[in-house]
């Protein structure tokens, strides 16, 4: 098959441009920076004379990777162009345009750490234990429900305190919030989160709002919207009774969903629309990976390293 001008873009991108769309949802900026990628791979293959997609091996794969590497791309900006590469041609294999998928074997590099602001795993478990402590008060209905949403679903802090009580569809276990620049999105959480949630409307809430009016899902004791000062203060008592003193601000869980996410392996694009990011380059600080924890494992469970500690 002869490969195309990346002008004019191949038809199985264009194909697989309207399936992102019609089958899989997503999002017009997604849309545009998978194309983008896409023609680039496509430029390589003609520049190198490989005819798309027959003469696309896992070889050519790696040489067009070292390739991008020679231009100076930030390791973040290889691993997402990889990850298009990987969902583009496992949908060419599926489709039966390719025999087999050239990226199969291709692995995602690891990334070197370069940002801060989110909770181990280990933080988070604890801070989860003092939440489901604390007594079934109407305050700590909503603290629970409100953390425990806020962890499963990267919402931004605006976003949290706008919800309506409306805006939450248990059955699907999907929200629709209102983004930056007035855009809608819809945001998964899981069924503990929905439960939390549900206890507070049946038994927090209603104390809470004492026969009064609010549109607002979470309140403060006076029946009123809660402030973003009063999350803040929420996070904090919690924090400090799981003896964590250290990452805290406003949007501490938000990091930590996105990087907890990222590192159980969910694609880039993927947490870009969860996260409601415009651009891809805002979600790739979290492509991150704890430096100190690799070399630690290293040193514990390599077999030259174990043996030189026993010397």
């Amino acid at each position: 098959m002869r490969h195309e001008q990346p002008g004019k873009i191949h038809r199985y991108v264009t194909e697989y441009i309207r399936y992102l769309v019609s089958e899989r949802g997503a999002a017009r900026n997604t849309v545009s920076a998978y194309r983008r990628d896409l023609l680039d791979h496509l430029r390589y293959l003609e520049n190198h004379q490989i005819a798309f997609p027959e003469g696309v091996d896992e070889d050519v794969i790696n040489r067009y990777v070292d390739a991008l590497r020679g231009r100076g791309l930030r390791q973040s900006s290889i691993a997402r162009k990889q990850s298009t590469l990987r969902r583009f041609y496992r949908y060419l294999t599926r489709e039966g345009y390719c025999p087999s998928d050239p990226t199969r074997l291709i692995r995602t590099p690891r990334r070197i750490p370069h940002f801060t602001g989110a909770l181990t795993r280990e933080e988070v478990d604890r801070l989860f234990l003092a939440v489901m402590k604390s007594d079934e008060s109407p305050l700590h209905l909503r603290d629970k429900a409100m953390l425990e949403l806020l962890y499963a679903t990267g919402l931004r802090i605006s976003e949290l305190l706008n919800l309506r009580p409306g805006d939450l569809n248990f059955s699907l276990g999907y929200l629709r919030t209102m983004g930056k620049g007035g855009k809608e999105r819809l945001v998964p959480f899981h069924e503990t989160a929905g439960l939390c949630v549900q206890q507070y409307l049946d038994r927090g809430r209603p104390q809470l709002l004492k026969g009064r009016q609010n549109e607002f899902l979470f309140l403060n004791r006076s029946g009123q919207r809660l402030t973003r000062m009063g999350f803040w203060k929420v996070l904090r008592q919690y924090a400090l009774q799981a003896g964590i003193t250290t990452h805290l601000s406003p949007h501490t869980l938000r990091h930590s969903f996105a990087t907890h996410l990222l590192e159980a392996g969910t694609d880039l694009r993927l947490l870009q629309e969860m996260l409601g990011h415009a651009s891809i380059s805002t979600t790739e600080i979290y492509t991150h990976i704890d430096e100190r924890r690799m070399h630690d494992l290293h040193r514990r469970f390599h077999p030259r390293a174990k043996a030189r500690n026993r010397s």
